[in-house]
C-alpha cells in the first residue's frame, strides 16, 4: 500500500479537495491502470472459457 501526504482545501470548513505530491498522484493513476488491465484480462478469459482451444503443436502439424 502506499502512503500519501494529502493536503486539504476546506471551505465552511468542510474537506472540498485532496492536493497530493505529485509522485504520488502518479503512483496511483499507475495502479488504476494496472487494475484496469486485470479486469479487462480477467474479462477476457471468462469469454473464452467456452471456446475450443488448439495446442500449438496441433497447428504445426497441419
Amino acid at each position: 500500500m502506499i502512503e500519501l501526504h494529502p493536503e486539504f482545501l476546506t471551505k465552511d470548513s468542510q474537506k472540498q479537495f485532496a492536493i497530493l505530491p505529485y509522485e504520488e498522484f502518479l503512483k496511483i493513476k499507475e495502479l488504476l491502470e494496472d487494475l484496469e488491465d486485470l479486469r479487462d484480462l480477467r474479462d477476457a478469459k471468462k469469454e473464452d472459457r467456452d471456446n475450443i482451444s488448439v495446442s500449438l503443436s496441433d497447428v504445426k502439424k497441419c
